[in-house]
Parts: structure tokens; sequence; C-alpha cells
């Protein structure tokens, strides 16, 4: 079933007196459960399509349907609802907060989701999602103290704490070392599989491709290739 459908989105910028075309009428469907990577040369609109899937910026033309409902027409409030309630992100680099724990990173993103739950029942669910992760022994440590690799475990714990149907992954492995980088990538389709959520990663490394289940090759604001992998 068809998670995210994007049709014919197109998004233009102004550049001095002429305008910019980013994407040229893209056409993209995303199942549940699977994990998928746009890939593509630097300036080939691979970071513009995925922020407008998930609400970040707006298309200039053609809608994004999110669970059949469309989020093009939609105003901003209702947008940071769906994207605090549905949606979990992950960047390069992991920008926790400094002055919090572990667990307290993971307890402000429950916050914001507005979750319903007790805080006995919340710190619960932050053990279980550390646990996931392979963290729970370092909830209690501050960011400062953690390896980059740890950041990135912690970052992707806060990115599903309030498990969201979706996960954005804007280039999460660049700021690692190869084996770092495969230990995120695993981590990240274990939990994809396990929890049941649509991921889609944007990556220039070819490396981490073997990790998902479907690829996007974009070029010049437009989708090449579109292939489904079988694991």
């Amino acid at each position: 079933m068809s998670l995210f459908t994007i049709t014919k989105v197109r998004k233009t910028f102004q550049n001095g007196d002429s305008k910019e075309e980013i994407l040229k009428g893209v056409n993209l469907s995303l199942r549940e459960g699977e994990i998928a990577a746009l890939v593509g040369a630097s300036g080939s609109g691979k970071s513009t399509l995925l922020t407008i899937a998930a609400g970040l910026q707006s298309a200039s033309d053609g809608q994004v349907l999110f669970e059949e409902k469309n989020i093009s027409a939609m105003n901003q409030e209702q947008i940071r609802e769906i994207r605090s309630k549905k949606f979990g992100f992950i960047f390069q680099f992991s920008h926790l907060v400094p002055f919090l724990t572990v667990q307290e990173q993971l307890m402000l993103m429950l916050d914001v989701s507005e979750t319903e739950l007790k805080k006995s029942e919340q710190k619960r669910e932050v053990d279980k999602i550390l646990q996931l992760v392979g963290m729970e022994h370092r909830k209690h440590a501050y960011p400062s103290s953690l390896s980059g690799g740890e950041k990135q475990r912690v970052a992707i714990a806060r990115a599903i704490i309030h498990k969201p149907k979706v996960l954005f992954a804007d280039e999460p492995t660049a700021s690692l070392d190869s084996k770092r980088s495969k230990e995120v990538m695993e981590l990240i389709r274990e939990i994809t599989k396990t929890l049941n959520i649509t991921t889609l990663i944007v990556t220039h490394d070819e490396e981490m491709l073997s990790y998902t289940d479907h690829i996007i090759k974009m070029s010049d604001g437009l989708i090449l290739k579109n292939k489904e992998l079988i694991h």
C-alpha cells in the first residue's frame, strides 16, 4: 500500500532576475514499511524533494499525498501537527541539545509530539527505545561525552520515540567513518522493519544502498531510475 504519493511536483526558486527550476515534475510512490534511498549528484534535487515530502517547504506545483491527505493544501498548523506526530527526522549531524541527557532528549521529543503517556510511561518508553538502539547504558550521559556514532544512535532514538509513520533521513552517515556508517544503516534498516516505518533517505554513499529496498536516482530535477531491490 502506498503511504506517500508525490504527483507532478515542481519547485522553482527566484535567482536574481531569473527563475531556477529545481524539481521538474516529479512522480513518486512510497510503500508502508519500505526503506527508500534518493541518490544523485549535488544539485540533482534530492534534498529538495525530501523536504517537500516532509512538509518542511512547499512545492511550487503538484501535490503530496500522505495517508490519502493532501499535504500541499494544508495550512502551516496542520502540517506542523503531522510533522510532530507522524514524521521523524535524522540529519547529517545529530543536533542534540547540549545541556540535556540522553533520556531528557527523548522525553522532550515526547512532549513536542503531545503524547498522552504519563511521565512514568514515558520513561518506560524511553528505556525501550534506547535498548532498541543499544544506548540504554548511556541514558544519563550528556552529548559531550558521546562518540559520533553514539550521538547518531541517540538522534535515531529521538526520531522514532513518538512512533512515527515516516522517517526522513538526510545524509545520516555523511559525518561518520565507514564502520560507523554501516552500523547506523543496519540500525535504520532494523528499525524500519521492526516498527514498520516507511523510511526515505538522501545519500551520496553507494555502499549504503545495499541496506535499502528501493533506489530512486535523480538528475537535474528529474527521476532517472526507480529501482526496487529484492533482498
